[in-house]
């Protein structure tokens, strides 16, 4: 055996032996989900709420001058509506903004008014995807989102991630926890699809046994070690 291949070789065999596991002390399985857990019909999802710079649209039935594809809300939380003056919108879900904006309308200008207030995009509302997958980044979600769908959106895992160590970090009451899931077991039905709120951070593993076996493909080719002689 050449000098060469067994100094490839060894450090590759070293990482064969197992992966690395930044989450070797974080909880998994039941503890996991009482941290992250997923979507339930007792309590739905969480319902969004406006933020300040969010940008929303408004529309008010057969009342164009009165429609807007976008408005945006101002760094103090509010914006300024025509007839209504200053509306203050961080913290209001849609619809109680909606019926805000009916009453306000309804007293001053409009019989019965009916308004529609929607979020066009979200300042607030944005999930770091991080990690061994394809397209890692700083995504927008609706309100709320699963983990499956946090994983779509970065356009899933690459070669050497590791399914079954994904981790979601979240802030509660000020902390900052961490949870590791089974992605494979979740894709398969065996486990529930944790939701994903706003300021979440998700980062998935790196497999060492993948990671070597792609270096040594790579190493391969130039250190001529399939050549037969």
């Amino acid at each position: 055996m050449s000098k060469k291949f067994a100094g490839l070789l060894l450090p590759a065999c070293l990482l064969l032996s197992g992966c690395f596991s930044p989450s070797a002390n974080l909880p998994k399985g039941d503890e996991a989900y009482r941290i992250v857990p997923p979507a339930s019909e007792e309590n739905g999802l969480v319902e969004y709420r406006i933020g300040v710079l969010d940008t929303l649209s408004i529309r008010v039935f057969q009342e164009p001058e009165l429609t807007f594809d976008e408005i945006s809300v101002n760094s103090a939380g509010t914006f300024n509506y025509p007839f209504v003056g200053e509306v203050a919108a961080e913290g209001k879900t849609p619809i109680e903004l909606s019926r805000e904006l009916e009453a306000g309308l309804g007293s001053r200008y409009i019989r019965n008014p009916q308004v529609v207030v929607g979020v066009v995009s979200s300042a607030a509302q944005r999930v770091t995807v991080d990690g061994m997958v394809n397209s890692p980044g700083v995504y927008e979600i609706a309100g709320t989102s699963s983990l499956l769908e946090a994983i779509a959106r970065a356009q899933g895992l690459q070669f050497t991630a590791v399914d079954d160590e994904v981790i979601v970090f979240r802030e509660i009451d000020g902390e900052r926890y961490g949870a590791v899931f089974n992605l494979k077991q979740i894709r398969e039905g065996r486990a529930p699809d944790p939701e994903i709120l706003g300021g979440d951070r998700i980062v998935v593993g790196y497999s060492a046994v993948r990671g070597a076996y792609q270096d040594f493909l790579r190493a391969a080719p130039i250190l001529n070690l399939f050549t037969r002689f």
